[in-house]
C-alpha cells in the first residue's frame, strides 16, 4: 500500500474530475491556475498508478434495470477467490471483502429476471464455499452516483461553479442500442476514452459519438464517477453501515446521511435492514467519532451493524487487468 503523499494539486485535480470527469485538461488547468501540460502529466501519473480512474456509468433506473446488493458468507479462506470470480462478471460492481475476510459484498445489476435468477438461485446456490446469501434490492438512493464524496472537496465555490456541468432534470426511460452498449463498455473502463477510440469501438463517426454522449448525459442516464485509491489521499478506514430505521424516519435519516461528507453512498433497501451506507474516514478514531456523533444524533435508528471493508476487489467500473 502506498504511503500518503498526495499534494494540493492531486487533491484539486481529484475534486475537479469528480465534478466533471470528461472536462478538458485545458479548462481544469485554467481553473486551477496551472498549465495544461501540468494537469495532463499529473493525471497520467495518477491514472497509470491506479490511484485515480474516471469511469462512465449508467443510472440503471433510467434504463429499466434493477440493482441488488449481495452479502455472501463464505467458508474460511474462500472469500478472496469468490470475490475475484464475482469481480470478473460484467454484471457486478463494488466487489469487496468485509470484516474478517469471510464475507463478500457485491453490487449485482442483472439485465433481466432470468439473469438475476441464474446468479442468485443457481450459480451462488451451487457454490459449496458460500454458506449464506443475503440479497438487498435498492429501492431509493439518497447519496452516491453523480453526487460524489464530500471528503474530496477542496476547491472554492467559484472554482466549483466554473467546472460543474449544467444539471438537467432526468428524463424518462432511455432505450439503449447495441452501439450504445459498446460505447458504455469503453467508458466503464476509462471514462476519458477519446472520441476517436469510441468511434472505432462503435462503428460511429466521431461527431455521432460526441452527440450521443451529450444526449445520454443530458438525459441523466450517463454520469461520470471517480474511482480513487483512498489511502493515498489519507483515508484509510471504510465501512458499511447496515441500519434498521423506523419507516416514519427512513426518508429523514437517508436525506441526513446524504449531507454528511463521510457518506459515499446511502440507499433504502429491502432485506433484513432497510438502510445501507458506505462510510469513508481517515482512521478508526474518525469512524468512532462519526458513529457516536453524527449517527447517534439521528432519530429513528433502531439497530446498527458496522462492517469494515478489508479490501476493494472491484469498484464501480469494469475490472482492470492486474
Amino acid at each position: 500500500m502506498e504511503s500518503v503523499r498526495a499534494d494540493a494539486l492531486d487533491r484539486q485535480l481529484v475534486h475537479a474530475l469528480g465534478l466533471d470527469g470528461r472536462a478538458p485538461f485545458s479548462r481544469i488547468a485554467e481553473v486551477l491556475g496551472v498549465s495544461d501540460q501540468t494537469v495532463a502529466r499529473r493525471y497520467r501519473r495518477l491514472r497509470s498508478r491506479g490511484t485515480v480512474r474516471v469511469v462512465g456509468l449508467i443510472d440503471r433506473r433510467m434504463v429499466g434495470g434493477t440493482r441488488w446488493w449481495l452479502r455472501l458468507q463464505c467458508v474460511l479462506g474462500a472469500g478472496t477467490a469468490i470475490a475475484t470470480a464475482l469481480a470478473k462478471r460484467p454484471d457486478t460492481s463494488w466487489v469487496q471483502l468485509l470484516s474478517g475476510g469471510t464475507e463478500v459484498l457485491c453490487a449485482a445489476h442483472p439485465g433481466s429476471d432470468q439473469e438475476r435468477d441464474a446468479l442468485m438461485l443457481d450459480k451462488l446456490q451451487r457454490t459449496d464455499r458460500v454458506v449464506a446469501v443475503t440479497a438487498y434490492s435498492m429501492m431509493h438512493m439518497y447519496a452516491g452516483g453523480p453526487t460524489g464524496c464530500g471528503m474530496f472537496e477542496v476547491l472554492t465555490e467559484a472554482q466549483v461553479a466554473a467546472l460543474r456541468p449544467p444539471r438537467t432534470p432526468a428524463g424518462g426511460r432511455v432505450e439503449l442500442s447495441d452501439q450504445d452498449r459498446l460505447l458504455l463498455t469503453g467508458l466503464s473502463v476509462d471514462g476519458r476514452t477519446s472520441h476517436t477510440d469510441l468511434a472505432a469501438a462503435t462503428g460511429w463517426s466521431e461527431s455521432t459519438v460526441r452527440r450521443r454522449l451529450d444526449q445520454l448525459r443530458e438525459s441523466g442516464a450517463l454520469y461520470y464517477d471517480l474511482e480513487v485509491d483512498c489511502p493515498y489521499f489519507g483515508f484509510r478506514t471504510q465501512a458499511w453501515l447496515w441500519m434498521t430505521v423506523s419507516p416514519s424516519h427512513l426518508a429523514a435519516v437517508g436525506e441526513a446521511l446524504a449531507t454528511h461528507p463521510e457518506v459515499t453512498f446511502a440507499a433504502a433497501t429491502t432485506g433484513p435492514t432497510n438502510l445501507a451506507a458506505n462510510i469513508l474516514c481517515r482512521d478508526d478514531e474518525a469512524l468512532y467519532a462519526y458513529l457516536t456523533d453524527r449517527i447517534a444524533g439521528l432519530d429513528g435508528i433502531q439497530r446498527l451493524e458496522t462492517a469494515p471493508i478489508i479490501r476493494n476487489i472491484k469498484q464501480s467500473g469494469s475490472l482492470l487487468p492486474a
